[in-house]
């Protein structure tokens, strides 16, 4: 039976492209579930902190009906390792550096969010669009969709 409140944090490096993608997408597919998690996203590094997404995330978001409009970027603080009960990164990198950044007691929340994904083999990371065109952005939401079937799926367990 699923716990009745959950939380999960969706990390990246920035916090304007594949965290605030999954942010906003996994918050959409909890609306056609019983589900009551709480989500936040947030980077390893504070580059962006109060920006809004990347216009390109939000573009092709959009074109799939995913509503980024209160998503803000913010860096992974202290306090978040004792909160979240899943604490998903999107690469290895960031999987490392919040690794390298969290208590022993709490790292075993910390897991690569395409552990979740169920028909993608060939990925492990969801890969930075940033300095690509298109194609990379959805893949992104290809992958950040699966990812969230499937951990929807292991909550619902």
């Amino acid at each position: 039976m699923a716990r009745k409140n959950t939380s999960v944090l969706f990390v990246c490096l920035g916090n304007i492209c594949r965290s605030p993608t999954a942010h906003a997408v996994f918050r959409q597919k909890l609306k056609q579930t019983k589900l009551n998690v709480i989500l936040d996203s947030a980077g390893t590094a504070g580059y962006h902190v109060g920006a809004t997404p990347d216009k390109r995330s939000i573009k092709h978001g959009l074109a799939r009906n995913y509503d980024f409009s209160d998503l803000f970027a913010r860096a992974v603080n202290n306090d978040d390792f004792e909160f979240y009960d899943h604490i998903l990164a999107m690469d290895k990198a960031n999987y490392q550096d919040l690794m390298a950044k969290c208590p022993s007691i709490y790292q075993h929340k910390i897991n690569l969010f395409l552990d979740y994904a169920e028909n993608y083999p060939d990925y492990d990371e969801v890969p930075d669009p940033y300095y690509g065109g298109d194609q990379g952005f959805e893949i992104v939401l290809d992958l950040i969709e699966d990812a969230s079937d499937g951990l929807i799926n292991y909550l619902s367990k």
